[in-house]
């Protein structure tokens, strides 16, 4: 089974940046979605689950492992890192499919993701050091009580047990024993503790080979301990035309992160900011056609275009859905016009690409934590980043920018 995963992620973003840990490391890695399920040795797929109640999130992850799971792949459990969307009915779904398979299931749970400021300590999530309770991602948005990880799994009927750092960092040996107590009880999930990079490839030393039963839980942090630990070889780079056309940036997340960083691109020389209001795009008697013309026009002038849904202080999240559906089919005039793609937030992605017709990706390259590079598969082929709302800082945006003009000009992905 080595070099072979499954990825089940419940948002587009997601899917990306666990897939990009492998394709870093030369084991070819594709993320699809819908009907299509790719056929590399790393496969993610979106499950897009992410708005769901417990359980449609639970049916849904339950469908696609029945579909896609099999003997010789390993299972990685995507999840948020800030625990939005339905974790913990989803890792019950996985314990039901495995334990089809295998007749058991253990669970190796691990959401830190260092990178990003994303830790764990006494079982419990953190973001900068401070509890997870008291950040703007969960001001916003959050499924359960607190983010007490073993009592989050005890809501979907899931047996946690916390490994402290101490037990991590005591060494392999004694980490392998400790996993091996616990599988040992059935269906049950260890719940780890991490707060380095290091801490999470500890994790990974101690779990692989995973054997019959052994999946994993977490978030692109330990999607990239465990890739480490299953190298493969680096892949040619791939050659595209190159272009004079501009790059199309999409915002959509309401993270100030992304918004702070949309700022600071519109402000740059060569880039035409766009601001959509909701009403522009969901209102029966507006003209869409005009955003589309705009955006059109600018990228075919050469200009990179950046598209701002401009949501206001006090957004109704319950439009997201309509919103970025409306927001896909105003700007599909433009697919055949753009040297590249960049979306922030998973919803905001899987609607553009959808609306040009892509129905995967391969994935090339990482240009920062959590912020995924590759080429779309379908209807279109072009780079495209994707990039969760609340990653990354100021600068990201302009970053991202800049490596697609590199990429226009030189017509070399990689």
């Amino acid at each position: 089974m080595a070099g072979r995963w499954l990825i089940v992620a419940d948002d587009l973003t997601g899917a990306a940046d666990c897939a990009i840990a492998f394709a870093k490391r030369g084991l070819a890695s594709t993320v699809g979605w819908g009907d299509n399920e790719g056929g590399s040795p790393v496969v993610s797929y979106d499950a897009n689950s992410r708005g769901m109640t417990a359980a449609e999130a639970a049916a849904t992850q339950a469908a696609a492992l029945e579909r896609l799971l099999g003997a010789e792949r390993v299972l990685f459990k995507k999840i948020d890192s800030t625990l939005r969307g339905q974790p913990a009915a989803e890792t019950a779904a996985s314990i039901g499919a495995l334990r089809e398979w295998s007749g058991s299931a253990f669970g190796i749970l691990a959401p830190a993701f260092p990178a990003t400021g994303r830790t764990t300590e006494g079982g419990r999530v953190l973001v900068g050091g401070a509890p997870l309770e008291e950040a703007e991602v969960w001001g916003r948005d959050h499924s359960y009580p607190s983010a007490d990880l073993v009592e989050v799994l005890a809501i979907a009927g899931v047996v946690g047990e916390t490994v402290s750092l101490e037990t991590i960092r005591g060494g392999e040996a004694g980490l392998r024993a400790a996993f091996a107590a616990l599988a040992a009880k059935g269906d049950v999930v260890a719940v780890c503790d991490a707060v380095t990079e290091d801490d999470l490839d500890r994790i990974a030393a101690a779990s692989l080979p995973a054997g019959p039963g052994v999946f994993f839980i977490g978030s692109a942090g330990l999607a990239h301990a465990l890739a480490a630990a299953t190298p493969g070889e680096r892949a040619e780079a791939i050659t595209l035309p190159v272009t004079a056309h501009g790059a199309l940036i999409v915002v959509g997340s309401l993270a100030e992160a992304s918004r702070a960083a949309a700022r600071d691109l519109a402000a740059l020389p060569g880039v035409l900011h766009v601001p959509v209001e909701p009403a522009a795009l969901l209102d029966p008697g507006a003209d869409r056609s005009a955003v589309g013309r705009v955006v059109t026009e600018g990228l075919a002038s050469g200009r990179d275009v950046l598209v701002e849904i401009v949501m206001g202080d006090d957004p109704d999240l319950g439009i997201g859905p309509r919103l970025v559906a409306a927001l896909g089919e105003t700007l599909r005039p433009a697919a055949a016009h753009m040297s590249g793609l960049a979306a922030t937030g998973g919803e905001t992605a899987a609607a553009l690409l959808a609306s040009f017709g892509v129905n995967g990706i391969r994935l090339v390259d990482e240009i920062e934590p959590g912020v995924s590079l590759g080429l779309t598969l379908g209807g279109v082929s072009l780079p495209v980043v994707t990039k969760a709302g609340a990653f990354g800082d100021r600068g990201s945006l302009t970053r991202i920018t800049e490596r697609l003009r590199h990429i226009g000009q030189k017509g070399i992905l990689a």
